[in-house]
């Protein structure tokens, strides 16, 4: 199941001089928020992974598949009541057809996640 255009939908996106940087609004409605956690929600981490996975798959216009994770942190609670807005900054590098991605997702001064990590066209 796809979160794009459900959980989060895109409000810009922009071509940076080592990637791409996309301004995400989160749907604090969305049903994941009623299991986590009822009356604070909390988007889980696995869910901003994924989000990173999904913009990165429609910048490049190709499936991706996670092979390996070097680096996931997660540095504050990402809360949509509080936070609706995210900007994603997401820098890469392309070597036999293995990208490697690090990313973060900042509001303001607030980084709430950086990942690294490697993919596999598919």
């Amino acid at each position: 199941m796809k979160l794009i255009n459900d959980l989060f939908e895109i409000l810009e996106s922009s071509v940076s001089e080592v990637g791409f940087i996309t301004t995400i609004k989160l749907n604090p409605a969305h049903i994941i928020y009623s299991g986590h956690f009822p009356g604070h929600p909390v988007t889980p981490g696995v869910i901003q992974l994924q989000i990173v996975h999904e913009l990165s798959e429609k910048h490049f216009r190709r499936n991706l598949k996670l092979l390996t994770m070097s680096q996931s942190k997660f540095l504050k609670i990402l809360n949509p009541e509080e936070t609706p807005h995210l900007t994603i900054h997401i820098e890469f590098t392309i070597a036999d057809e293995l990208l490697h991605i690090k990313a973060r997702g900042e509001y303001g001064t607030d980084i709430f996640f950086k990942l690294d990590g490697m993919y596999q066209f598919t």
